[in-house]
């Protein structure tokens, strides 16, 4: 015969009982006591399930506790810990909640005395930035730099945590109204720069169209006169984007130059090619630096070194300012300062090993120079090898490695340079025998 389980006794625990076929949790802390659940079968088989789930609740607590511990913006948890708090006083176990509660208490007075600290810290961070955006905002001698800096300003302000909320208002709403008033002054700005673009397109246009009329013109001096006008004008209608200029530019130099032709040609005028006084420095300088090879002797070629540099140094000023530079011209000069500044150290290598060199005679210094560059020329090559061997291992990384791509074309002008002179040195051995 099976026997059938009455679930209604009254079974008593040290947090709880079971009444009536109802588990309950004991009052505690001014709370009553509160059903939590029914018995399934036993009285103590249902107050050992409500034990079991008591230890969710312990979990829960130490789990919290320790992720406090180990976060660095500890404030985050305060509200994740209310809500823990508010669970556990529904919470349906059976266990010592005034511990848990007593320790979430604790956790909490040291998160909210942690938030107090830090607001006040934000607050002086927050009044120092603001007063850094009022000036960034206000004093504007470049508005690209300027929105850069409120920018990067407004990325320090969102990473600093909330302020006090008596002073949140102030705070926040300030910072919004100076970030505010700087954009829209900054779109008025633009929208006034592209009014005014427009307008020097228009003149621009104008002066093109005008000129377009007038190339075609027979009345030659009165054109002249409004062209040469019109090219005055062009000058002082102001700056404008590059991009947008260019086919007007284009345009208008055709006209002119088509009418200023026909004027020269019923004038009788043979115009003269402009010459860029840049070009021409450059052609002077790439000339002197040709006859810096003269003399191999010790003291001329080191004054010649000497000069050398200073020729590359205007060189580099002057040469990406003159676009019709010939190609050629730049590859002799470049060549040119290479054989001074090889023979200025072959000259002191020799002068190492051959303080007499000056006094012997010509053929005598072609050998030495000779067997001395043949030398050098081997040292290079080798170490042009090296460079090449870690080249080809680094091909696929050249963004990586320039500075060794680098080496290796200067290594290999080094190298050709040393055989040039070489070459030239045996030349002159020959004539002299």
């Amino acid at each position: 015969m099976e026997t059938t389980i009455t679930p209604n006794r009254y079974v008593e625990d040290t947090h709880g009982y079971t009444k009536e076929g109802k588990v309950y949790l004991k009052g505690y802390a001014g709370y009553p006591d509160r059903e939590i659940g029914y018995v399934r079968n036993t009285e103590e088989e249902a107050l050992d399930y409500f034990r079991n789930r008591f230890q969710l609740a312990q979990q829960k607590v130490i789990q919290l506790h320790q992720d406090v511990q180990e976060a660095q913006n500890k404030g985050s948890y305060l509200t994740k810990l209310l809500q823990l708090r508010k669970n556990l006083l529904e919470f349906d176990g059976l266990g010592d909640f005034p511990p848990l509660l007593a320790m979430l208490d604790k956790l909490e007075t040291y998160l909210r005395e942690l938030i107090s600290s830090n607001q006040v810290k934000n607050l002086e961070i927050k009044r120092a930035l603001l007063e850094e955006v009022h000036q960034a905002a206000t004093a504007i001698p470049d508005w690209n730099e300027a929105t850069d800096k409120i920018q990067e300003i407004k990325t320090k302000w969102l990473k600093t945590g909330p302020v006090d909320k008596p002073y949140h208002d102030e705070i926040e709403g300030g910072f919004d109204r100076i970030s505010d008033d700087f954009f829209q002054r900054r779109r008025e700005y633009y929208a006034e720069q592209n009014r005014i673009i427009d307008e020097r397109f228009d003149k621009l246009e104008d002066i093109v169209a005008e000129s377009e009329k007038l190339m075609r013109s027979t009345e030659f001096d009165e054109a002249f006169v409004r062209v040469r006008q019109l090219q005055n004008e062009w000058k002082t209608v102001g700056p404008v984007p590059p991009k947008r200029q260019s086919k007007l530019w284009k345009r208008f130099k055709k006209a002119t130059t088509i009418f200023f032709d026909r004027y020269n040609a019923m004038k009788g005028i043979t115009p003269r090619p402009r010459v860029d006084p840049r070009l021409q420095e450059l052609q002077n300088i790439a000339a002197e630096a040709e006859t810096l090879t003269a003399s191999v002797h010790q003291d001329v070629i080191s004054k010649a070194s000497d000069r050398a540099k200073e020729l590359l140094v205007k060189w580099k000023d002057l040469a990406p300012k003159v676009k019709t530079l010939d190609r050629n011209v730049a590859e002799k000069f470049r060549l040119a300062c290479d054989k001074v500044f090889e023979l200025n150290y072959l000259r002191r290598v020799i002068g190492y090993r051959y303080p007499d060199f000056d006094e012997k005679p010509k053929r005598d210094q072609l050998k030495i120079q000779i067997y001395q560059m043949e030398y050098l020329v081997r040292k290079e090559k080798g170490d042009l090898e090296q460079y090449l061997e870690f080249d080809g291992r680094i091909r696929a990384y050249v963004a990586a490695d320039k500075a060794l791509f680098q080496k290796v074309n200067t290594q290999k002008r080094k190298v050709a340079v040393k055989e040039m002179l070489l070459v030239e040195f045996k030349r002159d051995l020959e004539t002299v025998l």
